[in-house]
């Protein structure tokens, strides 16, 4: 049987659909519009690489799998042993409307079918330098919230105790207020217990506001580099976009010459309004939200900054709001505005020009 496979698919086009999971992959293989073989293995890739050179040693392969925790390093291994691979996106592929079932084995027949079908879009891989540098930005995001979640403890704990007395502000503590909250717990009477407590939750949040200080100054020496110096140069030129913010953009997004149209950019950002429209009834909702949300935070946040300084963008700020009344849909479509423009200006290598109108 062995051999009358091998003599069947010497020479073919060999498409696989892998389901990955932390300790098994579920394999489909099809050709020929039909699956020839399925199977489970360890989640190691010698085992896989195996599994191809045995079974399938004279065809063509190409490999897809979703992105996932894994990230891209089984895509760099296929490529780098001379297959093909498609890594894409989780919410992109397609499945049967009437399909109530989902497992694996199901997810791996599917993957196979979409593959051998042409029917996927696929993610962009960046290289591992871009992946490890983009890693420290992305580890600024998990210390920040380490920041919030021990602040959250220190205020909780003074509530629980009946200390809040002791303290006027009630909301939107900063970095000074919680350090006068330290010094003060310092001379209130309380317990052996409860100021040994107070004082583990400070030591913690002085650590992680130190990393984060580690993290930031790396960030811009990143932004100073050769590599992304020029990218974070132009970034900046716009208002309301910083070193910081120019380099983790620049981090996140890549090459912005992969998107061809501006509405492919939005769509990438999760900035354009979804759409339930049938038949007769045409109904936009709200952004679709797909993407990184921390990178529509961060337009979010610089949007607010550059109205106060252009004034093409305070008046679509102004325009939105006359419309519907909501300040948050009309920041929401001034970030928009703002990433469409960063976008122009990377694409033609010209700093932003403030009160630009576009023809």
């Amino acid at each position: 049987m062995k051999k009358i496979r091998h003599s069947i698919l010497n020479g073919k086009e060999i498409f696989v659909g892998l389901e990955d999971s932390k300790k098994t992959w579920k394999i489909c293989v099809r050709s020929g519009r039909t699956v020839v073989h399925e199977t489970s293995m360890p989640a190691d890739y010698d085992v896989l690489r195996n599994y191809f050179l045995n079974k399938y040693p004279d065809c063509k392969i190409r490999v897809m799998y979703e992105a996932g925790f894994r990230g891209f390093e089984l895509h760099d291994k296929l490529v780098a042993d001379g297959w093909q691979c498609v890594v894409t996106p989780p919410h992109t592929v397609t499945q049967e409307k009437c399909n109530k079932q989902k497992n694996d084995r199901i997810d791996s027949r599917r993957l196979a079918k979409n593959n051998e079908n042409g029917d996927y879009r696929s993610c962009r891989v960046p290289s591992r330098q871009e992946r490890e540098d983009r890693q420290v930005s992305r580890l600024c995001n998990q210390i920040q919230k380490d920041i919030t979640r021990i602040s959250n403890r220190i205020r909780r704990a003074i509530q629980y105790h009946g200390l809040e007395k002791h303290f006027p502000l009630k909301d939107n503590w900063g970095p000074r207020h919680y350090r006068e909250a330290e010094e003060m717990l310092t001379k209130l009477s309380i317990s052996d217990s409860l100021r040994f407590t107070f004082q583990v939750y400070f030591k913690e949040l002085h650590e992680v506001r130190a990393k984060k200080a580690e993290i930031l100054k790396r960030l811009r020496a990143l932004g100073k580099s050769e590599r992304y110096k020029r990218v974070v140069s132009l970034l900046q030129s716009a208002p309301g976009i910083g070193p910081l913010t120019a380099i983790r953009l620049a981090l996140e997004w890549g090459d912005i010459r992969r998107f061809g149209r501006k509405e492919a950019f939005a769509a990438f950002l999760g900035l354009i309004p979804s759409d339930y429209s049938t038949g007769e009834n045409d109904h936009k909702g709200h952004i679709t939200k797909q993407g990184n949300r921390q990178v529509r935070a961060w337009l979010v946040e610089s949007a607010w900054v550059s109205i106060r300084h252009d004034p093409v963008l305070l008046e679509k700020y102004q325009a939105v709001i006359s419309r519907c009344g909501s300040g948050k849909k009309a920041i929401v479509a001034v970030a928009r505005k703002l990433a469409m423009r960063l976008r122009g200006i990377l694409l033609s290598g010209e700093p932003y020009q403030v009160g630009l109108i576009e023809g």
